[in-house]
């Protein structure tokens, strides 16, 4: 399993962030590697679907994500699936003296023969971590109070 985990503190509410980002169609403007996410269906809410199509080691890649839990202003979890990997994206939310903390770790579990292929990927999924880390940190900084 690949694993990336990132933090950005923002002076923000955590329910100002929470939304933003439980809402994923947000990843188009701070995930560089989204090309584009689109809602299925729900209202964001756990159940909910959507199509993200990102670009990745000179490629694009959909997976379909479905919201598993949702703790406003603590805590979202989704989980995204091709016939290739399996993600699971969680954005933890902490708050201290008007400063709100996001932890956003993202899990990835190839599958089949893609599995062999693990150790090349790491390096751009470091990568891609070290992009979404700024993208984040760019896109939230604009909710700051």
């Amino acid at each position: 399993m690949i694993v990336i985990e990132r933090e950005v503190v923002v002076a923000a509410t955590p329910e100002r962030v929470f939304d933003y980002l439980a809402d994923f169609r947000s990843t188009e403007e701070w995930d560089p590697g989204t090309v584009r996410t689109v809602l299925l269906q729900g209202d964001g809410g756990i159940g909910t679907t959507y199509r993200n199509t990102s670009r990745f080691a000179g490629r694009e890649t959909e997976l379909i994500y479905e919201v598993v839990e949702r703790i406003r202003p603590d805590r979202i979890v989704l989980r995204g699936e091709n016939r290739a990997v399996v993600a699971h994206d969680t954005m933890s939310f902490r708050t201290e003296a008007h400063i709100t903390q996001v932890t956003y770790r993202a899990e990835f579990r190839l599958k089949g023969l893609a599995r062999l292929a693990e150790p090349f990927f790491r390096r751009p999924f470091d990568r891609l971590g070290e992009e979404a880390e700024q993208g984040l940190r760019d896109a939230l900084g604009k909710l700051a109070a």
